[in-house]
């Protein structure tokens, strides 16, 4: 799908107009909590409008031309890559259209607003918020930006894993939350790329175990059903080529459940006054839910990779 080279121009092209965002050592916590591993978080959450989509999105964008922007662009999403269009367009000047599903979470739909963006409510889950993109787009002349099957997108997301090599160059381990598979894909290419020997794990919700039902059927499959709460981890099928990378890169996907999503997000904001949703508080859900061990004295990075006011609730 993309290279190493892909990313590198990826992150000369968007430096401009993205965050290099911290890392914080999971530590000094209420509680003892030994996962095996020394834990880091990396704190995606904080990049521009609020997840690593911001990456992707910008990339997406400057490489369009004039031409191609003159009608706008559009999108579906379950929330952080419709905020990250929504935001890349407001700085490049034209005008973005956000499809999402009624299961986005109400405040996403308000930055969407605050960022300019005209907001569609369609459908269920985000396959049908896609149709609705796709038929605006035809009808109207706009670009669609799809936030996962598009290599440039892609390799915007895959800047994340050169940054998180260079904060931790000795990493073991990195925790990758997945919803379409774009952001694991991009990553586990330049992970795999510059330290083959560091473990990738993705973590899917019980209720959308996109690729993890890919790699059990050895091939491309779709979800008869979807179970989870969580928009932005929500997809019935992803792209055949973000699951020949996934099924050659990525180590192990493990499970875990909204519930222990919203645990994780709970334990963040009481523990460090991290405000992340549901898809970034997944990584440190599969480590305190006990579905992931790593090896004792590992280096693990936990991508804390969304914004989102899920854990703050008592």
């Amino acid at each position: 799908m993309i290279d190493l080279s892909d990313i590198r121009a990826a992150r000369a092209r968007i430096a401009p107009h993205i965050r290099r965002t911290p890392t914080l050592p999971f530590a000094q916590t209420s509680k003892a909590e030994s996962f095996g591993g020394g834990v880091t978080l990396k704190l995606e959450l904080l990049q521009a409008a609020g997840s690593f989509k911001a990456r992707g999105a910008m990339n997406r964008l400057l490489t369009l031309s004039a031409q191609q922007l003159e009608h706008g662009v559009v999108t579906a999403s379950g929330g952080n890559h419709g905020l990250a269009i929504a935001r890349s367009a407001h700085v490049l000047g034209v005008k973005a259209t956000i499809f999402l599903p009624v299961t986005v979470v109400p405040d996403k739909v308000a930055k969407l607003r605050q960022w300019g963006g005209t907001v569609e409510i369609v459908g269920q889950i985000w396959d049908d918020a896609n149709e609705a993109a796709l038929a605006h787009a035809a009808r109207t002349g706009a670009t669609y930006a799809h936030p996962f099957s598009d290599p440039i997108v892609v390799a915007g997301q895959g800047t994340l894993g050169l940054d998180i090599l260079d904060d931790m160059p000795d990493v073991d381990v990195i925790l990758v939350a997945i919803g379409g598979g774009g952001l694991i894909t991009g990553l586990s290419t330049a992970v795999k790329a510059l330290k083959p020997d560091t473990r990738i794990i993705g973590i899917e919700p019980i209720g959308s175990p996109t690729l993890h039902a890919c790699l059990e059927a050895g091939r491309l499959v779709g979800l008869d059903k979807l179970e989870t709460r969580v928009a932005t981890m929500s997809c019935r099928q992803t792209d055949q080529a973000i699951y020949e990378t996934v099924s050659r890169n990525v180590d192990e996907i493990v499970l875990v459940s909204d519930y222990e999503m919203e645990q994780a997000a709970r334990s963040l904001w009481f523990e460090f006054g991290i405000a992340a949703d549901l898809s970034g508080a997944a990584s440190l859900a599969a480590l305190q839910s006990g579905r992931f061990t790593p090896a004792q004295g590992s280096k693990v990075c936990a991508l804390i990779c969304g914004a989102g006011t899920d854990g703050t609730a008592s």
